[in-house]
């Protein structure tokens, strides 16, 4: 059984209810099928991320554009994907393609892939956050640090990635003390590498932790040359059935 610090206190009816973040499918051409299923009634999906080409590209990509529209007519947030290269991208930079997400995607909001996690990065995270308001009104944005960063960034953004890795990690995983103070909705976990017969297993992990958002798969990195979120899980079906239900203690 994995190491938990402690459980979570009952979130209130008006909190986010628990459903599934993209972090990204293979371009549509190399994944109709997935993209494809994200549109089915009734999938838990809180939000999909859109990455054309380490980003929005150098122009508009029909598919894309196909895709992300299926999506927001289904009522389903679109992010756009900008990578912050753990702050040493240049900011000028993000802003001009996150004006391009917006202009030809309509995206509803943006996730900061590898976003700085200390204290030093602050300042920098939060001058990115409040241009990205302003780029785009009621803005969605979400803070892909990947392990728990500084107390300060959860006011910054909507959502914080606080896990990202492996299955292997995962479920020895411990949920930094700070978490307990605000709800749910506030964090996502994305594990890979998770083998079916633990998919309730980890399940109840992010339960316990306090993560609202999650990506679970079954794939893996293939030691850092892989890319786990490209394509859905081989048990897709099991895991959005299962996701809104609550796993029992």
């Amino acid at each position: 059984m994995p190491h938990l610090t402690r459980s979570r206190s009952h979130t209130s009816g008006t909190e986010l209810r628990p459903g599934v973040g993209v972090p990204g499918y293979a371009h549509p051409l190399l994944a109709p099928t997935e993209w494809g299923e994200l549109t089915r009634p009734g999938t838990p999906l809180h939000w999909v991320v859109l990455n054309v080409s380490d980003g929005p590209g150098a122009r508009p990509d029909p598919h894309c554009l196909e895709a992300a529209g299926r999506l927001r007519n289904a009522g389903i947030r679109v992010l756009g994907h900008l990578d912050t290269r753990y702050g040493t991208r240049n900011f000028g930079e993000l802003v001009s393609d996150a004006h391009r997400f917006v202009d030809w995607y309509q995206v509803d909001g943006f996730l900061l892939e590898r976003c700085p996690a200390d204290h030093a990065g602050l300042p920098e995270v939060r001058r990115t956050v409040a241009t990205l308001r302003v780029i785009r009104d009621a803005a969605h944005i979400v803070l892909g640090h990947g392990i728990h960063p500084h107390p300060g960034y959860v006011e910054l953004a909507d959502q914080l990635v606080t896990f990202s890795g492996p299955w292997s990690d995962y479920r020895w995983s411990q949920v930094a003390e700070w978490t307990a103070g605000h709800s749910p909705e506030r964090f996502c976990h994305f594990v890979h590498g998770v083998p079916r017969p633990h998919l309730t297993e980890a399940l109840r992990i992010a339960r316990w932790q306090g993560a609202a958002t999650v990506w679970i798969t079954d794939h893996t990195d293939g030691g850092g040359g892989a890319d786990p979120w490209e394509a859905m899980p081989g048990y897709w079906d099991e895991f959005v059935s299962r996701i809104g239900t609550g796993v029992s203690e």
